[in-house]
């Protein structure tokens, strides 16, 4: 006969399995989810019910968390409460849960173009390879693990060429009972996101003296061995702006920023969602294609004119 067994017991075996199965930076975001929301609620429990697992919904949009990281936490939830069903440990009843409406819609935060402008002048007037870095976001919308991770050698100045084919980031270890953090070097998460993105111009200018003389195997921001990790740089750019007093931005808005621009440039979706390295199209639409007052009014007159 199978042994009834809580959630934390569950979740232990669980973790265990789905170690042979996804990347290390995956299994540890899962941990994460589970220590720090999933054990202190359900850890005794033996039976998680619908009505339950409402009331922690509810809780932690008290606490200020984001629906979609619910939402991340609760598919974390499904998938060790299948594991444990399917082993005959815990009973899974599939759960329906309600949110509460959103109301405001998500702006996300861009450079204007004078402040991009300023940035990418100030870099070109005092050159550094964390300044560069910047320097290569705002030219190709990649991410800051992807900038900490990018090396000489993905620099191809013959062809004009970035690519990204790694990523870095800080991610969190429970090993035999035993917490703590580890810099980890890897593959990107998705196929999508192993792309290659043409330099324009001016960066090509910037990066073709340099790739004669430095090591392949550098990394483009310390021109060294060892790579600056992503809370490091990002402090760094932080600083930047602040010097050059340019309104508050988190890193990832430099992404924005140039996904941005390349919107406002009329360049086709499909291109900048390849290009960002996005799954599929729909990100980057619900993301950056806002029509604006004019777009509108143009499409009411197109209507009409048709009508008539």
């Amino acid at each position: 006969m199978t042994t009834q067994k809580n959630f934390s017991e569950i979740a232990e075996l669980w973790k265990q399995d789905k170690k042979m199965y996804v990347k290390k930076s995956t299994l540890s975001a899962y941990i994460l989810l589970m220590e720090n929301h999933l054990i202190p609620t359900f850890g005794n429990s033996t039976h998680i019910q619908e009505e339950k697992v409402q009331q922690f919904v509810f809780q932690k949009l008290e606490q200020g968390l984001s629906q979609k990281t619910i939402k991340d936490i609760l598919i974390v939830l499904k998938m060790a409460l299948k594991f444990g069903a399917k082993h005959k440990w815990i009973q899974f009843e599939p759960f329906d849960i309600q949110y509460p409406t959103i109301r405001q819609s998500h702006q996300i935060e861009v450079l204007s173009r004078s402040h991009q402008k300023k940035v990418m002048a100030f870099i070109q007037e005092h050159f550094t390879f964390r300044n560069l870095g910047i320097y290569i976001c705002l030219s190709s919308g990649i991410r800051i693990g992807e900038i900490c991770a990018l090396t000489w050698d993905d620099i191809d100045t013959e062809n004009g060429i970035i690519h990204i084919r790694k990523t870095i980031q800080r991610i969190y270890v429970i090993e035999n009972g035993e917490r703590r953090t580890e810099l980890l070097l890897d593959t990107p998460k998705t196929k999508n996101s192993i792309r290659e993105i043409p330099m324009s111009r001016e960066l090509l200018r910037m990066l073709k003296p340099f790739k004669k003389i430095v090591n392949p195997n550098f990394f483009v921001l310390t021109n060294d061995s060892k790579p600056t990790e992503p809370r490091t740089y990002r402090s760094y750019y932080k600083n930047l702006m602040k010097q050059l007093e340019i309104p508050e931005l988190k890193f990832h808005g430099l992404r924005h920023s140039f996904a941005t621009r390349c919107i406002e440039s009329k360049c086709d979706y499909k291109t900048v969602s390849v290009l960002l390295g996005h799954a599929n199209i729909s990100t980057t639409l619900n993301l950056y294609v806002h029509p604006n007052l004019e777009q509108k009014k143009k499409a009411i007159d197109q209507m009409f004119r048709a009508l008539k």
